[in-house]
């Protein structure tokens, strides 16, 4: 009766926390994946980079290098790829344990078509041709789909379900495409413009540009941690989450907004890169269980690893061009994804 009771609290069953047992092994190995994923983003491309030189570059020694500018570059990029892999793969985590829906991803609060039908209009109406420019639009829009969509879930008077909540994300995420492409469909000047932001890359970003969001990540980040036993209770259900003593409206509220900020911020500066948010979840309940404060640290590392190596690869096979990393995510991680279902382990929430 003890160990139910226990289990309960944590939102972990039995059987998943004795399977954590090895997590602290299996996360030390995800951390150097990320390790070597860092390495190889920064030395591999079009263009190979010694080691060495990347060191000289970074500790202020590097007028001997050849190509400071490409190592600069690939620093800048590496750092977007860690920021967007881990907000991603953290707003996934809390999504599905917010919704307990399984196949919940990022972009089911609209914030991915808010954010793209606000640079449609930047583009369209009011010429903007910056990235900086589009990381505030996108960051604007993206806030407020994410209102629209809470205030629509929560019209019928009684709060917002998890049920309510993924019908007015769909229903606003279509509306907001919809007007998207009418506008894309009227300028074939902002279409040309859009569609090298929309396919979704961490690359051409400039460390300045990831200073300016680095504030949006990190307040994403620990809003979404500070909250992860609530995450744990409303896995468990909204009735057995107020038996625990949660506030469930104001929980769900708030980690809604981390996730929302981490998804304005990760398309604000990347565009739009799917399935990451959806496949690294999965794989974290795996190693860990269904425990979110086990699976949200092993988001933190294995999400940007895998968008590392998605772009990384992309750079290698299309040398001296590049696949996009939002095409390149889906195309490694299918993989891993059908690994699980075909294994019976996607962990129900």
């Amino acid at each position: 009766m003890s160990t139910t009771r226990t289990a309960a609290r944590t939102g972990v069953t039995a059987p998943a926390a004795t399977r954590s047992g090895g997590g602290p092994v299996l996360v030390a190995v995800f951390v150097l994946f990320l390790l070597v994923a860092v390495l190889a983003s920064i030395t591999l491309g079009s263009k190979p980079i010694a080691l060495g030189d990347v060191v000289q570059v970074l500790t202020g020694n590097g007028d001997a290098v050849a190509d400071p500018g490409i190592i600069e570059a690939r620093v800048a990029r590496t750092a977007v790829g860690v920021l967007v892999g881990a907000a991603l793969a953290v707003a996934g985590a809390a999504m599905q344990g917010l919704t307990r829906n399984p196949l919940a991803d990022p972009g089911l609060l609209g914030v991915n078509a808010g954010a793209a039908l606000a640079v449609v209009v930047a583009i369209a109406v009011f010429g903007v041709g910056s990235l900086t420019g589009y990381v505030w639009w996108a960051m604007g829009g993206a806030g407020l789909a994410a209102v629209l969509v809470h205030a629509l879930a929560a019209l019928a008077g009684r709060g917002m379900t998890p049920l309510r909540l993924t019908l007015a994300g769909a229903a606003v995420t279509a509306g907001l495409a919809s007007w998207s492409s009418g506008l894309l469909v009227s300028s074939k000047q902002s279409f040309d413009s859009f569609r090298f932001w929309q396919v979704g890359t961490i690359g051409g970003r400039g460390i300045d540009l990831v200073v300016t969001v680095l504030p949006f990540f990190v307040v994403g980040l620990v809003v979404v941690l500070l909250t992860v036993r609530q995450l744990n209770a409303l896995a468990l259900g909204d009735d057995l989450a107020r038996g625990l003593g949660e506030n469930v409206l104001l929980a769900r509220a708030v980690v809604a907004l981390g996730v929302a900020v981490l998804c304005g911020a990760s398309t604000a500066l990347a565009g739009p890169i799917g399935f990451l948010g959806l496949v690294v979840p999965h794989v974290a309940r795996f190693v860990v269980g269904p425990d979110h404060r086990r699976i949200i640290p092993v988001c933190l590392v294995a999400g940007p690893a895998l968008l590392l190596l998605a772009d990384t690869v992309g750079r290698l096979v299309a040398r001296p061009s590049e696949v996009q990393a939002g095409i390149m995510t889906a195309v490694v991680g299918v993989p891993f994804f059908v690994l699980l279902v075909r294994r019976g382990r996607m962990a129900s929430l």
